[in-house]
C-alpha cells in the first residue's frame, strides 16, 4: 500500500518548503500549491488523502476554495485549515464545509504531525468536527502569561460540571470566555443558550426562564433551550428581584414547572453567569442577592481588564485586523509600530470591545496602508471622561500639569476615603504638612467636608 499524499495550499513559498520537508520526513507523498489556481489543478491531476489548506491567500481565500469544493460534493478527503489567527465565523463556517480541524501559524512541528495522523485514521469520517476545531478558534488571543494562565484555568474548569461565576469590567470578553470553555466541554456538541438580563422584565422573567405550555403548545424557556448544554446568564446584577429569587428557587431544587404546566422540567444545564467586577459592592447594596452569587460561584474566574495585559495589545490589534478585513470586508491596513507603542500605554476604559471598535473605525477611515501615531491620536483623544477612575485614564493624551494635577487628585481623594475624611490622618498617611495639605486638597478641588469630619 502506498504512502499517503498531502496537498499543501500556502501562498508563502516558505510555509510550503516547511511542511513539504517535515511530512517528507515522515515518508508522506507531498504536492504543493501557491494559490487556488494550483489546488485546482493537483487536485484534477491525482487524488490525495488529506488537504492542507492556508485561510489567507491573495486570489481566492481558502473558506471560498473550501466552500467551492464542497458545494461541488468534491471533498474525497479530510482538509485542515491552517491560519494565523481564526474567527469565530471562519471557524463555523469552515466546520459547516466539512474541515477536519485547524492548525495555528507559527506551526509546531509536533502539533502538525499528530493532526495530519488524525485526519488521516479518520478520512471518511467527521464525526465531532466542530469539537475539535472550535476550541481552537475560539481561544481568546495573547501571548502574555497573564493570559495563557487564564486559558488553562478555562480549560481545567472546561472538564468540570458545576457552575461558573466569571466577574470583570464591561467589554472585558467574559462572553467570549464562556463560549470557549463551552467549545472544550463535554457539552460542546449540545446547545450555548444566552439569557440577557437587561430584557428579562417583571412581566415576562418566568416565561424567559422557565417558558409555558397550553393546549399542548410548548413554547421552552432558558433552562430547557440549554438542556444538555450550557446557559450562560450576561450580568448577573441586571436580574430584577423577583428574576433573582426565581432563579435561586430552580437552583435549589434542581427542577421547575413551565407556566400551565403540570409536570417537573429537570434542569440539565451547565451555569455561567457574568457578574461586574464589584459584584461585592453590589450585594452590600441588595441590588444582587447573595444566595444567588452562592449558588452560581462553584467555580469562580477574573476576565482582567485589558490594561493588565497591554503586551498582547500588538497581537489583539493584528487579530482584529484580519477578522474585520474577513467578515466586513474593510481594506487591509497596517499598524505602525509608533502607534502600537501608543495603544499599549492607553488604558482602554472599555476594555477590548473598545480596542475593537477602534481598529474597525481606523479601517473605514484610512487611505494609507499604514495607521500612523497622528491618526490613533485623534481618535483616543478625549476619549475617557475625567470623572473615570485614575487606572482609566489616559493622562498621556494630557500636557503635564494637567496629568499631574488628575493623578494628585485622584490619589488624594482615593486616600481620604481610607481615612475616613480625617485629613489628619491623611498628612500623616502621605506624608504632608497638614496646612499645606489643606491648601493642596482646595486648590484640586477635593471636598474632604464631604468624606467626614476632621480630626
Amino acid at each position: 500500500m502506498s504512502n499517503p499524499h498531502v496537498l499543501v495550499v500556502d501562498d508563502q513559498a516558505d510555509i510550503r518548503a516547511l511542511i513539504k520537508d517535515i511530512l517528507s520526513d515522515e515518508s508522506y507523498g507531498v504536492t504543493v500549491a501557491a494559490n487556488a489556481v494550483e489546488a485546482r489543478q493537483a487536485r484534477e491531476e491525482r487524488k490525495f488523502d488529506l488537504v492542507l489548506l492556508d485561510i489567507w491567500m491573495p486570489d481566492t481565500d481558502g473558506i471560498t476554495l473550501l466552500r467551492e469544493w464542497s458545494e461541488e460534493d468534491d471533498l474525497s478527503c479530510p482538509v485542515v485549515i491552517m491560519s494565523g489567527h481564526g474567527t469565530v465565523d471562519t471557524a463555523v463556517e469552515a466546520t459547516r464545509l466539512g474541515a477536519f480541524d485547524f492548525v495555528e501559524k507559527p506551526l509546531s512541528l509536533a502539533k502538525l504531525l499528530r493532526t495530519v495522523e488524525a485526519a488521516l485514521e479518520s478520512a471518511g469520517t467527521q464525526a465531532r468536527t466542530a469539537r475539535r476545531l472550535l476550541p481552537s478558534l475560539l481561544a481568546p488571543v495573547g501571548r502574555s502569561r497573564l493570559m495563557k494562565g487564564l486559558r488553562e484555568r478555562v480549560q481545567q474548569y472546561a472538564r468540570h460540571d458545576g457552575s461558573v461565576l466569571m466577574s470583570g469590567e464591561s467589554g472585558t470578553g467574559r462572553g467570549a470566555f464562556a463560549r470557549y470553555m463551552h467549545a472544550l466541554s463535554k457539552r460542546a456538541d449540545e446547545p450555548l443558550t444566552s439569557l440577557t438580563s437587561a430584557s428579562v422584565t417583571e412581566a415576562n422573567f418566568e416565561e424567559q426562564l422557565l417558558g409555558s405550555e397550553h393546549d399542548g403548545e410548548v413554547i421552552a424557556g432558558a433552562f430547557e433551550r440549554a438542556s444538555g448544554g450550557t446557559l450562560v446568564i450576561d450580568e448577573l446584577s441586571d436580574l430584577n428581584q423577583a428574576a433573582q429569587r426565581l432563579l435561586v428557587g430552580v437552583l435549589e431544587d434542581g427542577h421547575f414547572t413551565r407556566i400551565g404546566g403540570t409536570s417537573a422540567v429537570k434542569v440539565d444545564a451547565r451555569i455561567v453567569a457574568t457578574v461586574a467586577a464589584d459584584y461585592e459592592a453590589r450585594i452590600e447594596s441588595g441590588e444582587l442577592r447573595r444566595d444567588l452569587v452562592a449558588h452560581l460561584s462553584e467555580l469562580a474566574l477574573r476576565i482582567p481588564p485589558l490594561r493588565e495585559y497591554a503586551e498582547d495589545i500588538p497581537e489583539l490589534l493584528a487579530y482584529y485586523v484580519d477578522k474585520l478585513v474577513d467578515s466586513e470586508s474593510l481594506t487591509f491596513r497596517r499598524f505602525s509600530v509608533a502607534a502600537q507603542n501608543r495603544l499599549r500605554n492607553y488604558p482602554w476604559p472599555d476594555n477590548v470591545r473598545e480596542l475593537k471598535n477602534l481598529v474597525r473605525r481606523l479601517l473605514l477611515s484610512g487611505i494609507s496602508e499604514d495607521i500612523r501615531l497622528e491618526e490613533v491620536e485623534a481618535e483616543i483623544t478625549a476619549a475617557t471622561p475625567v470623572d473615570e477612575p485614575l487606572v482609566k485614564q489616559d493622562l498621556l493624551a494630557l500636557p503635564l500639569r494637567e496629568a499631574r494635577e488628575q493623578f494628585e487628585r485622584a490619589y488624594l481623594q482615593q486616600q481620604l476615603v481610607l481615612c475616613h475624611g480625617k485629613v489628619g490622618q491623611l498628612a500623616k498617611r502621605v506624608g504632608m504638612e497638614r496646612t499645606h495639605l489643606y491648601r493642596k486638597l482646595r486648590s484640586l478641588g477635593v471636598d474632604f467636608k464631604s468624606v467626614g469630619t476632621d480630626d
